[in-house]
């Protein structure tokens, strides 16, 4: 049994999507990160970042491990699943989740912080991070016109540029003419496990999600 600790955010969903896909048994955790539930002693013996996701593998001899992109290995390696055995296949999954983990996640982060979380609107802030999630969106919308996902078949590359890039209205992100990635993002959206995925541990309200993240900002 794996024990997922997390929360309704675009990393967190990469986990729980991930473990949904796979079919294995998982127990949720979920931490609240207004009560700041992700600092507290026992998750950080866990995750000493105090980020979620994070997860122990009851099955390897509690073994934790925490980052998103980690998670999505590990769990790959266990089971066999999503990403490819051979050399080439596999840098091409990581070469697009590294993408996700070192700029769509990241510059769509901040893009959140100032357009919907910061009291001061900074507007050249804002301007800077949307126009580079735009720009990663249209990168992500180029590989998809030849490609039906972003590295050979279906794999932890879709999903974890998937839990970000869906979230792009709420950067305040525009993707007007971005059609390859539209069809990506209702084609993924479409799946059983990934509609199970993102409804753990429960779809955020939006008035509380922006009450939480401003309480972590000032911290």
């Amino acid at each position: 049994m794996i024990d997922l600790y997390t929360a309704a955010t675009p990393n967190g969903w990469k986990a729980s999507v991930t473990l949904e896909e796979m079919g294995l048994p998982y127990n949720v955790i979920a931490l609240d990160l207004m009560k700041g539930e992700q600092k507290k002693p026992g998750f950080l013996k866990i995750n000493p970042n105090g980020r979620i996701p994070a997860i122990v593998d009851h099955d390897n001899g509690d073994f934790p491990v925490f980052e998103s992109g980690a998670i999505m290995i590990y769990l790959a390696e266990k089971t066999g699943m999503l990403m490819p055995a051979d050399a080439k296949g596999r840098s091409q999954v990581i070469q697009w989740l590294m993408f996700q983990m070192g700029g769509l996640g990241p510059m769509m982060g901040q893009a959140n912080v100032f357009f919907r979380y910061m009291p001061e609107k900074i507007e050249v802030a804002i301007d800077r991070y949307q126009n580079e999630s735009r720009r990663l969106l249209t990168v992500l919308d180029t590989r998809l016109a030849d490609n039906e996902f972003l590295a050979g078949d279906y794999s932890i590359a879709d999903i974890a540029n998937w839990c970000w890039a869906r979230t792009h209205a709420w950067s305040g992100v525009d993707i007007t003419g971005l059609d390859h990635l539209k069809r990506w993002l209702d084609q993924i959206r479409a799946r059983a496990a990934v509609d199970r995925g993102v409804k753990v541990p429960g779809e955020p309200e939006p008035a509380k999600v922006l009450e939480a993240a401003k309480t972590i900002v000032q911290r």
